[in-house]
């Protein structure tokens, strides 16, 4: 199954891995899935607090040099 959602390295202190880990676990989601939510949730408040929306990644190929 295709997806177009980009791969990218993140790194954390064991401390944060592992509280992320007991916070995924609590909501029955995998690491990567629980990051992605609260990701996608702090957006959207971010969103609402400012009245706009914030800038949308640009499709791969199609990216921009300054």
């Amino acid at each position: 199954m295709a997806t177009n959602k980009r791969v990218f390295t993140l790194r954390l202190e064991d401390e944060i891995f592992d509280k992320i880990g007991a916070l995924a676990t609590k909501e029955h989601r995998s690491m990567t899935n629980y990051i992605e939510f609260v990701l996608l949730k702090h957006i959207e408040e971010v969103e609402k607090a400012e009245n706009e929306a914030v800038a949308e990644p640009q499709e791969s190929g199609d990216e921009q040099t300054s």
